[in-house]
Order: structure tokens, then sequence, then C-alpha cells
């Protein structure tokens, strides 16, 4: 896998990320070993969140005392200018460094310019005067939103949901990106776990020289798997896209991606595992799926009211109270011992 120069930042690491969140499940010991053997593997960009819970303490744990020898990106959620400040020094604190790579917006339903009231934008100027953020970056979930950031030209990095199952529109994001010389970080580029095969998920990314793909680890197995590729990125092979082709029949359109921006929910239903289950049930053993837990969350979908909430908080538009109950008929089904 190359090393490639993240977007007209000056910085460059390896294409293959640390993708922070899912360490927020794990002990802190567990964590900082993972993200320490990530380094020694040869990993160097590693992006987390102040909405991580312990995510940041965990990741400035594992690089105290070697803070310039790896890449971090970071993200406040910040409505305006006072919580942005609040944010940043917490990041720093937590993150125990005095500066942060890439700052980024995370997933704001607008976007902060020079002159909006929330004085977001000239926030983040300041701070990369003071030399508290070297660069600034957003992340997005809307394909409509994401455009408009691109075509801005204010913006350093975008980090927006890419893999081999997103729309030709999506992936137009990518080469638009590049034109603006943005460097595109990849989340969910396994699809939230719909996409099994990562090699053929890494080699479909990573023709992108725009583009660094940064993989959810929690477990040691799945960073062995990602470590794999480096140096030594996998081809693009007729047999990998004989799988992508075969994937995307079975799974592009209308699917839950598990962001979870649709929640909390009301009546308690866990919509990211709920909406899933039909794909989950397709793809990974039934043990996994039709377990104790999995069906007392599932019971919960009996409880919807269709109030639209989630709906009308998805980035992706989905009929979710719709896509709840087909799930919910399926999941049933295979109870029944019907096949999908």
């Amino acid at each position: 896998m190359a090393v490639i120069s993240i977007g007209s930042t000056g910085l460059s690491a390896e294409q293959n990320g640390f993708g922070a969140l899912p360490i927020q499940r794990i002990s802190k010991e567990d964590a900082v070993y993972l993200l320490r053997k990530a380094y020694d593997g040869g990993m160097r960009f590693f992006d987390t969140a102040r909405a991580y819970s312990d995510s940041e303490e965990k990741v400035g744990a594992a690089f105290e005392g070697m803070r310039e020898k790896v890449i971090i990106a970071t993200k406040t959620g910040a409505q305006n200018s006072e919580d942005f400040w609040k944010d940043l020094e917490t990041s720093l604190t937590k993150l125990k460094t005095d500066y942060i790579d890439i700052y980024q917006f995370h997933n704001p339903s607008f976007i902060p310019v020079p002159g909006h009231e929330s004085g977001l934008y000239e926030a983040m100027l300041e701070a990369k005067r003071q030399g508290k953020i070297r660069h600034i970056g957003i992340t997005n979930h809307s394909l409509a939103l994401a455009g408009e950031i691109i075509e801005s030209g204010l913006y350093e990095t975008i980090q927006y949901p890419m893999s081999y199952l997103s729309t030709d529109e999506e992936l137009a994001l990518v080469d638009a990106a590049a034109e603006k010389g943005m460097a595109f970080i990849a989340m969910k580029a396994l699809a939230g776990g719909l996409i099994t095969h990562s090699a053929a998920a890494c080699a479909y990314l990573t023709k992108y020289k725009n583009l660094i793909p940064i993989w959810g680890v929690q477990r040691e197995n799945e960073l062995d798997e990602f470590l794999s590729y480096i140096p030594d990125c996998p081809q693009l092979t007729d047999e990998m896209m004989a799988v992508i082709e075969k994937d995307r029949a079975q799974l592009q359109g209308d699917f839950c991606r598990g962001c979870g921006y649709c929640m909390p929910c009301p009546m308690g239903i866990v919509i990211p595992v709920s909406a899933r289950v039909s794909l989950m049930l397709r793809r990974a053993p039934l043990s996994i799926s039709i377990n104790d837990e999995t069906k007392e969350q599932m019971q919960r979908v009996e409880n919807c009211i269709e109030c639209g909430q989630c709906a009308a908080k998805c980035p992706y538009h989905l009929n979710t109270p719709e896509l709840l109950k087909r799930n919910y008929k399926d999941y049933m089904e295979v109870l029944a011992g019907k096949p999908l």
C-alpha cells in the first residue's frame, strides 16, 4: 500500500488509516495496545472525535511522547464558537497534545462558512492561527451537502462514507475533491460490516490517490487483516471484481448504513441493528444474528409508532419505519425456519 499525500495539507501517510470510534467499546489497556500495534505495523493516520466518549483519551495515552510521529484527526460537533473552543481545549487535553493535525466539523447540518452567524469558520481560522490546529476538515453523510462542501473550496479534507457499494454520484465526489486539491477520508469503507472481503474493499478504494480509508478497529484480528496490506496493497483482480459485482447486486440501494444519526428512538428501538438485520442474516453466521440480544432488540420493532423522527433524521433519506417492518418480517421468518 502506497504512502500518499493528504490533499494539499503537506501531510502524507500510508493509504491505510485507523478509525478510532470502536475503541470506545474496549478497555484503555486493550485500546492502547491496538493503537501502538497499528503504528508499529505502518499506520500513521488516526481518526477520532470528541463525540466518541473516551476514544480521544485512549489515542492520547497511546501516542504520548511520540506525537510528531502520527497524524491525528479529530472532530467537533459544536454549533457555535463558544462550544467550539470548549471542545477544542477538551480534545487537546484528552489527546495529550498542543496541536491537532486535522480538526473537522462533525456532520453539521449546514456548511460553516465565513460570515455565518455561528462564527464556526472564523473560530477554525483563529485556532489555526494560534497553532492549535494545522488543517481544517469537515465530515458529512449528505450527498448534496458533500458536493457543496467540495465546491466551496473552504476545506482541506472531507470525510464521507465510501465503499464499493457507493453509488456513481457518491464515487464522483472523490474525483471532485481531487480537482480541488482536497483529501478524501473514507469512513465506513466496509459499509458498516456488510462488506466482508476486506482485500477487495481495500483494492477498490486505494485506486483513488487522494483517498485514505479509515478502518474501524476493535479487535486484534481485524487490525492484523488491515496491517497485512502494508506495504503490499492488494491488486484489484478479476476474482475481486466478481465479489464486488455480486455484493453490489445484493446490497446496493436503500440499505441502512448503520451511521446512527436516526437515534435515539422514542420507543427504544435500536435502529442501526434492526434496520440491517436482513442483510446481516444473509452475510453473517446465524449464531451472531439469532441470539438473545438480537431477539430482544428485534422485538422492540413491534413498538414502532411510525412517528417519522428516524426518517426525518436519516442522511440517506430512507423510509426507516418501512425498512424496520421489512427487516422484522424477514427476521421472524428466519426464526420460523424459513429461508430468506
